[in-house]
């Protein structure tokens, strides 16, 4: 396998800036795991990995991982006034990222052994990412780097949460639990909110002064919810309810102008307002299940990653995409349509939990969900991946 990628001049455009690369291998990810996933839950392929545990790293590692690098090596120099990243730097951290997914996929279903080779491989290339994060971090002359301390932060916690996988999955598995609240709570969650706390309400000409202890008061909480939840499952919604109350509260204090009429913006603003509602229903449902027995499915975990991560992912997503490409930042009727479908994800979603609750088969329920999300990247590759590729021009 060549993976001298950019001596090929066909690929000087796709590997110019880092979020290009990045963003499809992400995309390409997103949809093989999940086609993957499905067929594993069918019995149609059988994997070294549990079928859940495949889905956790190849969305968290495979998909979050690679799509937050891309963001970050495209905007954290211009947070910090430092240098662009130099393409050679991240052009080795796409190759391993790219080697090790290939080889995960591969291995997941040949072979335990190769799996995790690669899962050692992918961990490599997040532990070059995060040093290069923290050489940015270090070298800026900003005096203010409050919001970028805590990226590097929630990025470093995605970085242990990394390691405590791979160890659980090859020596100690039950490690793996601690490892999966770690990399959605202090990882994804926090690395998505930090940025958004920054970039939203800037977007929106909200210029209202934030409370510069909300970053901290919220990494308490979400640390508290992942001790509390490792001693005595479903015990967090403690710390939810107060995570509902402590975001929900500062949100509306932004006074964002919702429902707006700028898709770009909106998509962002739902996003945000699904924070307090998800944390608040987590609450809700974890404290049923502690006191009933009711079982929600991983309720709380999905309304969170799906209704605020993977909704600002695909915001913020298609803003890059847009902005660096030359295009007008403008949402046609298609990108509209692609917001649109990233809450029919959810919704689904959140069918499926409500449906395992009442005890019903829920098969049905959950190929939509799987089908949802497809058909939501395969929307955004037809419009959006030629733009990654070679910068092509969008007609509105």
């Amino acid at each position: 396998m060549n993976m001298q990628f950019s001596e090929n001049p066909k690929n000087k455009y796709f590997f110019s800036q880092p979020h290009q690369p990045f963003f499809v291998l992400a995309f390409i990810n997103s949809i093989v795991t999940m086609v993957v996933f499905l067929l594993s839950t069918k019995g149609i392929l059988f994997l070294a990995l549990t079928p859940t545990n495949f889905h956790v790293y190849g969305l968290v590692y495979l998909m979050f991982t690679p799509a937050f690098f891309g963001f970050l090596f495209t905007t954290f120099p211009k947070f910090a006034s430092t240098q662009i990243i130099e393409k050679k730097q991240y052009m080795r951290i796409f190759s391993l990222l790219y080697l090790g997914a290939i080889l995960f996929l591969l291995g997941s279903i040949v072979s335990p052994f190769l799996s995790a080779i690669s899962m050692i491989i992918v961990f490599s290339a997040h532990v070059m990412g995060i040093l290069i994060l923290k050489n940015i971090y270090t070298t800026t002359t900003m005096e203010d780097r409050h919001d970028i301390f805590w990226i590097l932060i929630a990025m470093s916690f995605g970085l242990l949460s990394h390691f405590l996988f791979i160890v659980a999955q090859i020596f100690y598995m039950p490690l793996m639990d601690l490892a999966n609240d770690l990399s959605i709570y202090l990882y994804l969650f926090l690395v998505t909110f930090s940025v958004a706390q920054r970039m939203v309400p800037f977007f929106s000409h909200c210029m209202v002064e934030k409370d510069q202890k909300l970053l901290k008061i919220v990494f308490s909480l979400l640390l508290f919810h992942v001790v509390v939840e490792n001693i005595y499952p479903n015990s967090s919604f403690i710390a939810d309810l107060g995570l509902a109350y402590v975001i929900g509260k500062e949100v509306l204090s932004w006074k964002l102008p919702f429902p707006n009429p700028n898709p770009l913006l909106w998509i962002l603003h739902i996003a945000l307002f699904w924070i307090p509602v998800g944390f608040f229903l987590g609450a809700l449902t974890n404290f049923m299940e502690l006191f009933t027995g009711i079982h929600f499915l991983a309720f709380d975990t999905h309304i969170i990653m799906l209704g605020f991560v993977f909704t600002m992912m695909i915001g913020f997503g298609t803003r890059v995409t847009l902005g660096h490409s030359g295009n007008t930042m403008q949402a046609d009727k298609w990108t509209t349509l692609i917001f649109y479908w990233t809450q029919v994800v959810v919704a689904t979603r959140i069918l499926v939990s409500l449906a395992s609750a009442f005890g019903w088969n829920i098969m049905v329920l959950f190929d939509i969900t799987v089908t949802a999300w497809i058909l939501m990247f395969i929307f955004w590759g037809v419009r959006f991946l030629m733009v990654l590729i070679n910068g092509k021009k969008l007609t509105p």
